[in-house]
């Protein structure tokens, strides 16, 4: 089936985590961002066997490259790897406090990348990733209504519900020409709150600045909450600006406005778990602090910090890369898959895909795909009722893992 031996995936290394004496991995590539490889190794092969990847482990038979996962398979910012082993070296390992400079290390990211106004008393440094503090803030809510979001949607707004016993109501997103459309009129009444990914996830559709101010303004006037997950906001493609929800609103509507984004997807390093909440309402950040204290939740983080600050200070190089990489191997995989390429993508790196153009069926697509293609997709049912007959496939991959992919998607 995948004759080609990208990579192999055994038991021993699917559950390494519980394997005592395993051998240490063999050392990989050269650190990117040297003389020697200035394009910070994204066109070279970038094996994570031995890494305990959850993503590797998803691979349901040896030689299946893993595709469903939102991580990519691309080495991470040097900066990021400099400050782990600095801050290793010094054994000092107990508790730490926050640093408030990371908050304005935050609001400065905003305004230079973005040209977004964040005040840096909005912004709360986590040490959990976003999901956990998406949790925390709707239990800071004390939602009385349902929870309302899109559908076809990312799964975890639905699974963290379900955990939480929380109502919720999906709103079925219309897919025009030109992608997906945020549902227009009216929002449902009560509500407490209204969770958007932004950009969309799947599709990796960029909301336009107009239609996130107008979905704020609706939410307001039902006394609703808009929770923009933004975790993907960095990873915009050329053209197509990010609109930061908490900046983007009307001021009058801005205290019902809460984004939450992580430097996890940007900088490909979310196995350390580290967040920012921009909440501009001081009422609900004090009881959002007081929510994660009861979880043994503050501000900081010793290595949170670390992996913050360097990547935000220092990561923006690496980043200019990565995005040009992306872009490129978007337009290889989108002029492969043409028709069968439901939205197209602007930004991150995820592909949102009709099974029934592919030529697979839709009920069994994620299994037919690895049968015939060896690649492992998102099966589009885990994105509620509107992803049904889709797959999400990601192509964060280096350059010749992308070749592979393309020459084994020949034989749909």
């Amino acid at each position: 089936m995948t004759g080609d031996n990208f990579q192999r995936t055994d038991d021993r290394f699917r559950n390494l985590s519980s394997v005592r004496g395993a051998p240490r991995p063999a050392p990989g590539p050269a650190p990117a961002g040297t003389p020697d490889s200035p394009d910070f190794g994204f066109d070279a092969p970038f094996d994570r066997a031995g890494t305990g990847s959850s993503k590797w482990a998803r691979a349901d038979a040896p030689g299946v490259i893993p595709m469903g996962l939102a991580d990519m398979d691309l080495p991470g910012p040097p900066a990021v790897a400099e400050a782990l082993e600095h801050r290793a070296r010094h054994r000092a390992y107990g508790y730490t406090v926050c640093d408030p400079a990371g908050r304005t290390l935050v609001a400065d990211w905003y305004r230079t990348r973005h040209g977004a106004a964040v005040d840096p008393d909005w912004v709360l440094l986590l040490p959990c990733g976003p999901r956990t503090a998406l949790r925390v803030l709707l239990e800071a809510v004390r939602p009385q209504a349902p929870v309302l979001f899109p559908t076809p949607e990312w799964g975890g707004f639905a699974q963290l519900c379900r955990a939480a016993r929380l109502p919720y109501r999906e709103l079925p997103l219309h897919l025009g020409p030109g992608g997906y459309r945020l549902p227009p009129g009216p929002l449902p009444r009560p509500a407490t709150a209204l969770l958007l990914s932004s950009p969309h996830n799947p599709s990796g559709r960029v909301w336009p600045t107009g239609s996130v101010r107008d979905l704020a303004a609706r939410a307001a006037e039902n006394g609703t909450l808009l929770v923009s997950d933004e975790v993907h906001g960095d990873l915009t493609h050329p053209g197509h600006p990010h609109p930061v929800a908490v900046a983007t609103a009307d001021p009058a509507h801005r205290h019902l406005v809460v984004t939450l984004s992580s430097v996890g997807k940007t900088f490909n390093c979310s196995g350390i778990p580290s967040s920012f909440a921009l909440v501009p309402d001081p009422g609900l950040r004090a009881r959002f602090a007081e929510a994660l204290a009861g979880y043994g939740l503050w501000e900081g983080g010793l290595l949170e910090q670390a992996v913050q600050q360097a990547a935000l200070r220092e990561g923006g190089p690496w980043l200019d890369a990565l995005l040009t990489h992306l872009a490129a191997a978007r337009t290889r995989l989108t002029d492969r898959l043409g028709p069968a390429v439901r939205s197209a993508p602007q930004a991150s790196y995820l592909l949102w895909l009709d099974a029934a153009a592919l030529g697979l069926p839709p009920a069994d697509a994620r299994r037919a795909l690895v049968e015939r293609c060896g690649l492992e997709a998102s099966d589009g049912a885990e994105f509620g009722p509107g992803g049904q007959g889709s797959l999400r496939l990601n192509y964060a991959l280096p350059g010749p893992a992308l070749t592979t992919v393309l020459a084994r998607l020949e034989r749909l």
